[in-house]
Formats: structure tokens, C-alpha cells, sequence
């Protein structure tokens, strides 16, 4: 594992321990309010190191809510994207299985959906249905589901013509039994791969619904919305929109390097060097 990796494997595991514990490690509720104390700069030149990260524009502590946002961030992005690799894994096993007619309606479900472009679905469904975490969840699974189909399907398809299926459907296995217990495992890490390259987009989507004030309402946090709400403010309070931004690159980056790692070390049609 290249040192590059490597970092980007301990960010993500404290971006992890972060959501995880954000109870625990906010030194303030991310709501908590001090006027007196508004738009104060990270470490600020007065002593006061209540507010290590400054606060914004209502004298909220900019710390307590980057830690309350990653949590928010990565519990939507992790939901989104594990509906969205359940969802069409399950419909590229069903197309592989029946072929047919319900492959093709499926393909054409497929190719409609990467034709659409997945913000512009988003914002006309919330702005059609409304807002709540529900939908919104929803939505963000969206972004991607059809990468998994076509993935799922190719693999699945490729593995029912290979011996081994066969010798076990000789033997009067049942379809569901094969497809479960011999051909799943050996598909698995190539979805695994598939999910960890397409997280950053689901959180990306994720932050740009929130940016646009589409997404987490307050006051509730999150990446986007901090960064929304700091947008007014680069000129006299850059940290408020600059230090969420930083988290979001930082993450997407991370989980990009890693995600090609994996795809290096898990896919066998890749060669190694």
C-alpha cells in the first residue's frame, strides 16, 4: 500500500470514528447560540480558545458543527449508497436470471436513468414532493444504481456460462440457490469496488442538494449546508464556508484513492506489476 493510500485510509477511518462519536467530541451542541460571540476567526487573537475553529454568523461553534455535519454527511451518503447497490445489484441478478423481456425492460430502465442526469432528478422530485430526510435519502440512492445493474448483470451472466455453475445445476440445484450461494460470493468484490467508487459521488450529491437549501434543513447541519450557509460570507468569514468545503474535498479524495486501490487489489483483469 503506497504511503498516498495509506493516508487516505487513516482519513477516512477518522472521518468514521468522527460520525461515530460526534457526541462525545463536540465540545458544544451544534445549535448553540452566542451572538457576543459571532464571526469569530479560527484561534482567535484574543486568548479565547472556546472556539478553536471560529464561529458563524449566529455565534455557533464552527467545531461542534463540522463534527455534527460529517456525521449527517456520511450517514446519508452510506444509506444512499448501500440502497442504491442493493437496489440494482437485486434488478442485475433479475435480468440475468429471466433474460428476455424482462432483461430488456430492465436495460431500458437503465439506459433512461444515466441518460437523466442525477441532480437535475433530484431537484425536480424535491421540489415536486416536498422535503423530508426520507425522500431524500431516496434520492441520493439514486445516483448510481445503474452502474450496479449493468455491473451485477455482465458478471452474473459471465459466471452462469462457467463450469462450475453448470456442474452445480446438474447436480438440481435451484436457480435462486446457485445465484445465492456460488455466484454472489465470487461477484461480491467487484460491487464492493463499485461502491467505494461510487461514494463520492452520492456524498457529493448529497452536499450540493444541502448547498442549494434542498437537502438538510436547519436546524439540522450538514457539509452542504454549512457550506450554503457560508457562501454570503467568503469575503469578512471565509472559514465558515472554506472548512466544510475542506472536508468534503478531503473526503471525496480519500475515498477516490482508495476506491482505485481496491479496484487494483480485488479485480483480476487488472494486472499488478
Amino acid at each position: 500500500m503506497s504511503p498516498t493510500v495509506l493516508v487516505s485510509a487513516a482519513f477516512l477511518v477518522f472521518v468514521v470514528f468522527v460520525a461515530i462519536f460526534a457526541d462525545w467530541l463536540a465540545p458544544l451542541h451544534y445549535s448553540s447560540q452566542n451572538l457576543v460571540a459571532r464571526l469569530r476567526p479560527p484561534l482567535s487573537v484574543s486568548g479565547d480558545v472556546t472556539y478553536i475553529l471560529g464561529t458563524d454568523q449566529l455565534g455557533r461553534d464552527i467545531l461542534s458543527r463540522l463534527i455534527y455535519a460529517v456525521r449527517t454527511s456520511i450517514l446519508i451518503a452510506v444509506l444512499g449508497t448501500l440502497i442504491g447497490a442493493v437496489f440494482g445489484t437485486a434488478l442485475g441478478f433479475i435480468a440475468a436470471r429471466f433474460r428476455g423481456v424482462v432483461d430488456q425492460i430492465i436495460m431500458m430502465l437503465v439506459d433512461a436513468q444515466a441518460s437523466i442526469p442525477s441532480l437535475l432528478l433530484a431537484l425536480t422530485m424535491l421540489a415536486f414532493f416536498g422535503n423530508n430526510i426520507v425522500l431524500f435519502i431516496i434520492l441520493v440512492s439514486i445516483d448510481g444504481w445503474d452502474r450496479y445493474t449493468r455491473l451485477a448483470r455482465g458478471l452474473v451472466v459471465s459466471e452462469q456460462e462457467s463450469d462450475y455453475v453448470n456442474a452445480v445445476e446438474a447436480l438440481g440445484a435451484r436457480p435462486g440457490r446457485v445465484i445465492l450461494r456460488h455466484i454472489l460470493p465470487n461477484i461480491v468484490s467487484s460491487l464492493v469496488v463499485q461502491a467505494t467508487l461510487n461514494f463520492p459521488g452520492t456524498i457529493l450529491l448529497e452536499t450540493s442538494l444541502s448547498f442549494l437549501g434542498l437537502g438538510v434543513q436547519p436546524p439540522g447541519t450538514s457539509l452542504g449546508l454549512m457550506l450554503g450557509e457560508g457562501r454570503g460570507y467568503l469575503l469578512n468569514a471565509w472559514w465558515i464556508a472554506v472548512l466544510p468545503g475542506l472536508v468534503i474535498f478531503l473526503t471525496t479524495l480519500s475515498m477516490s484513492l482508495f476506491g482505485d486501490w481496491l479496484r487494483d487489489r480485488l479485480d483480476p483483469t487488472i494486472g499488478r506489476g
